[in-house]
């Protein structure tokens, strides 16, 4: 016969096992993957959209996402495609530079280059803005023309940014850097302080609307803003060039940029036309169907507040399906993730059949 004693120890041993079985179902019920991430800056649209997603993974129990910010995005795709990271901002011209083995990817070579692109997935679309020429409005400058002759800042010493840039001048006037222009390149840390000290006469920079850029330019004096012509936006060069993945057109009106006083829009129908970049966030082929499908579902029930998470987050093309403005198709054979894909259309958004 049981002592009175171990009767109570029986019960209450039971009782602390059943504790810890609760506590580990527990635990295990709110267990989250953990993916390594890479992203450029914390400010620009990359990083925002790459910060957006840590926060509501975390938050919706989806994944633990392990953000390293101001990466060279070259090489970010490049771990994304070779295992080493889970996940990446991507400007589109990126694999596909990859799967031919081109560019800063010459040294892979084009047959591993395509082997490594063929591991991407994409998850959404946006837009890193457009490039536009800049000038303080004292200097009177009227037109495209005005750049020529001049010292205009460009881009950094080199990499996609400084490439559109160029092809930005040509596209708009001709302008050749070296030739039509002093092009003047430094680091994107060194390009606050040159926007205000007259150093140089002018800029062909990257922008959404509002954005630090020409923010910090009228905080010295009223800015211009150059669009692109519109017959210039419509000519052959220009669908050569918008035939190139990762370039599209960037259309905004004149009531949607912001800085009312503060900015002259140069444009002969009040909107500002420009050479944008497209991007997407990149995975690996391998991830699985179920994790792809829960983060694109987070990220898209989650829209309306990354819009509203820094002032130009509204118009950088969240949830873009047209392959033209997303740069999806063509020669770009970057396709959605399955899960990505099953995400969008129980949302109720219709993909580009070239891009599933």
């Amino acid at each position: 016969m049981q002592s009175l004693k171990g009767v109570i120890m029986k019960k209450y041993f039971r009782q602390i096992l059943a504790l810890f079985i609760l506590a580990g179902l527990t635990g295990h019920a709110q267990a989250q993957v953990n993916l390594s991430a890479e992203t450029a800056g914390p400010t620009g649209v990359p990083g925002n959209v790459m910060g957006h997603m840590a926060d509501v993974l975390g938050e919706k129990k989806v994944a633990n996402l392990q953000v390293q910010q101001g990466q060279t995005l070259t090489n970010s795709v490049r771990n994304v495609a070779q295992g080493k990271t889970d996940f990446a901002s991507a400007p589109i011209i990126l694999p596909f530079l990859l799967s031919r083995g081109v560019g800063p990817y010459g040294k892979i070579g084009k047959k591993k280059g395509a082997e490594l692109a063929a591991n991407l997935r994409a998850l959404y679309p946006y837009n890193a803005g457009g490039f536009f020429g800049f000038a303080y409005t004292n200097k009177g400058w009227k037109s495209w023309e005005d750049f020529r002759g001049k010292t205009i800042w460009n881009g950094p010493p080199r990499g996609a940014a400084l490439n559109n840039a160029r092809s930005t001048g040509i596209l708009a006037a001709g302008l050749k850097d070296g030739k039509d222009y002093k092009g003047v390149q430094q680091n994107w840390g060194q390009l606050m302080t040159t926007l205000v000290d007259g150093s140089v006469d002018g800029f062909i920079l990257p922008s959404v609307w509002p954005h630090p850029y020409p923010t910090t330019m009228t905080a010295a004096g009223k800015v211009s803003v150059f669009s692109m012509p519109k017959a210039k936006m419509n000519s052959a060069l220009a669908k050569k060039m918008f035939g190139v993945p990762g370039n599209i057109p960037i259309i905004v009106d004149r009531k949607d940029m912001g800085y009312k006083n503060s900015i002259t829009l140069i444009s002969e129908d009040n909107k500002l036309r420009g050479l944008g970049t497209a991007f997407t966030d990149v995975v690996h082929k391998k991830m699985s169907f179920d994790l792809v499908k829960k983060i694109v579902a987070a990220h898209i029930s989650t829209l309306d507040r990354l819009k509203k998470r820094t002032a130009f987050m509204k118009a950088v093309g969240l949830a873009e399906m047209d392959p033209i403005k997303s740069s999806f198709c063509g020669k770009s054979k970057l396709k959605y993730h399955a899960g990505a894909v099953a995400a969008w259309k129980e949302a109720g958004y219709k993909l580009p059949a070239c891009a599933q």
